[in-house]
């Protein structure tokens, strides 16, 4: 049977598209292209075809909090500690709680619409 292989892409309502995307090409480094999307390609040696998730949370998580959006986007990263540092030379909204666990370091940022984005570095050879 034919199923799910994989998240196609993340799409979401922005208020000012052109701004938003702008916000995520300078402080996060995400290629927007001229269509208003990017393709992210993440595959590495050690997992060339790489792994996105995607995950169902109950209606009342407090996860996504501060933000008040039905969604949360998980992004990849390579480097998580100066991302964090950057986006706050840069003066953005970052949480100053982080995590580090088996799956991993995890940061958090709010966009400027008040979306929370979750920065995520897997661990080594993941």
């Amino acid at each position: 049977m034919a199923g799910v292989t994989g998240i196609g892409g993340v799409f979401f309502k922005a208020r000012d598209p052109k701004a938003l995307g702008a916000w995520y090409r300078d402080n996060l480094g995400i290629d927007v292209q001229s269509w208003g999307g990017a393709a992210l390609r993440w595959g590495t040696p050690e997992n060339p075809s790489g792994t996105t998730a995607w995950s169902l949370f109950s209606a009342d998580t407090t996860h996504f909090a501060p933000s008040d959006a039905p969604f949360m986007i998980n992004y990849r990263v390579d480097d998580l500690d100066a991302l964090l540092a950057a986006l706050r030379a840069n003066g953005c909204n970052v949480l100053d709680r982080t995590d580090d666990s088996e799956y991993g370091k995890f940061g958090w940022v709010i966009d400027p619409e008040g979306n929370k984005v979750e920065l995520w570095e897997p661990p080594q050879g993941k």
